[in-house]
């Protein structure tokens, strides 16, 4: 009963426009009351505070503003050149520049939205320019921007592991392999595309020289194994990397001569405003997991998975169909708060690792991003290219079916992610 008058809000709210935050938020409320649970309320701030007040999430806005000051500092031009310089004489050269890009920039931003903005600006253009099609173009960007928050630094990552309490340098770990793997992946479909269609190779004349554009690069590809190596061999918090993040972002921006004091505000600012968006969701999904745990909803749904005897394969694949249909819908980071600890729990009893359990998670919920009707990177990508939706949603259908079936793999066999964690000694 209490489950129903929850979801029938939440689908009316969501129907009628109300951010999810808010919806989550005043469903939860009224369950309590419906439910005849209203005592609890009482204690309701002090478990807000408990769940927010976790040293992790400190990484997470800082993350947010290394990233956007990187965007702002001129790296992405560096880093496309430098793509340019390595691949790009290859046939169908500017579509693997484009996935090798996005590689290069998991380091930079960690976020699919932001690269897809990014990428959509400079490099679709460029590929109508030399001959591809507008349609190609964009299938191609918003399929790579999907690398980015899966290769480490990642504020996905991070939120995950601080929510479940994983540890996010083993998470970390876990995402260069699987992200690696993405990427090869695409690639190979790019080159496929380029043989059947005819794509053209970049000339030597129009490309960049290696050494000056490895060179000019070499700050914003310095970072990420900086901080990568910081954390991963312990002589970093994530914080304290994230700290460093912040500060390398600052000087390599200076340095370009692309940031200023007011760059810098204008980050401050969207950080600002990215953060409080996300902790409204963060304390709305707290209530609602409050009263789930209240309501033993976990234990409702670890019977009724007894009952239907699945094994933990069968039990990720479950998981998968709810995370991908969440992500569809969904803010990325609020369709992990909101499921995760729902899920999860069951999930880890059944002796699932909880880190290729947050990778399996992570990686699904990110390719949410690329699927209808309301994948941000679909959104953002038909706003930057001036493209009809729903045609952008047709032609990158082929490369969602192909990242869908790399998450199938990376579900079965569990060592993708793990291989590296267990050479670290962090699993």
């Amino acid at each position: 009963m209490q489950a129903s008058v929850v979801l029938g809000f939440l689908f009316i709210a969501v129907i009628a426009g109300a951010a999810i935050a808010y919806a989550v938020g005043a469903a939860a409320i009224l369950t309590f009351i419906v439910s005849d649970n209203t005592r609890y309320m009482a204690v309701l701030p002090q478990r807000l505070f408990s769940q927010l007040d976790v040293f992790a999430f400190l990484a997470m806005p800082l993350f947010i503003l290394a990233g956007d000051l990187m965007n702002r500092g001129g790296l992405a031009k560096a880093l496309i050149d430098f793509s340019m310089s390595l691949v790009g004489r290859l046939k169908g050269g500017l579509g693997h520049v484009n996935i090798l890009t996005s590689v290069f920039f998991a380091g930079v931003s960690g976020s699919a939205v932001s690269d897809a903005a990014a990428l959509g600006n400079s490099l679709v253009p460029e590929m109508e320019k030399r001959g591809y099609s507008r349609d190609y173009a964009a299938a191609i960007t918003g399929a790579s921007s999907i690398i980015g928050p899966i290769i480490p630094p990642s504020s996905i990552l991070i939120f995950y592991g601080a929510l479940m309490d994983t540890s996010i340098a083993a998470l970390f770990a876990a995402g260069i392999v699987p992200g690696l793997l993405l990427a090869g992946v695409l690639m190979a479909m790019n080159a496929f595309y380029a043989w059947r269609d005819d794509h053209p190779g970049g000339r030597d004349a129009e490309l960049p020289a290696v050494l000056p554009s490895a060179l000019k690069a070499l700050p914003a590809l310095l970072l990420p194994v900086i901080i990568l190596g910081g954390t991963l061999f312990g002589i970093m918090t994530p914080a304290e990397a994230a700290g460093v993040a912040v500060m390398a972002a600052l000087l390599i921006g200076i340095g370009y001569g692309q940031l200023g004091w007011r760059e810098v505000g204008e980050s401050l600012h969207r950080t600002g405003v990215l953060l409080g968006a996300l902790f409204i969701i963060l304390c709305a999904i707290s209530t609602f997991s409050y009263l789930a745990a209240l309501m033993q909803w976990p234990q409702a749904i670890a019977a009724t998975i007894d009952g239907w005897g699945l094994g933990p394969l069968q039990y990720l694949m479950l998981i998968n169909v709810i995370f991908l249909l969440a992500g569809m819908v969904m803010d990325v980071k609020a369709a992990v708060a909101l499921f995760a600890p729902i899920f999860v729990p069951v999930a880890l009893a059944m002796g699932i690792d909880p880190v290729h359990l947050g990778i399996v998670i992570c990686f699904n919920i990110t390719i949410g991003l690329l699927s209808p009707p309301l994948g941000g990177v679909l959104l953002i990508l038909a706003t930057v290219v001036k493209m009809d939706y729903w045609r952008l949603i047709r032609v990158t259908l082929p490369f969602f079916l192909v990242e869908l079936c790399v998450l199938i793999v990376l579900t079965f066999v569990p060592e993708i992610s793990l291989a590296l964690p267990k050479a670290l000694g962090l699993r």
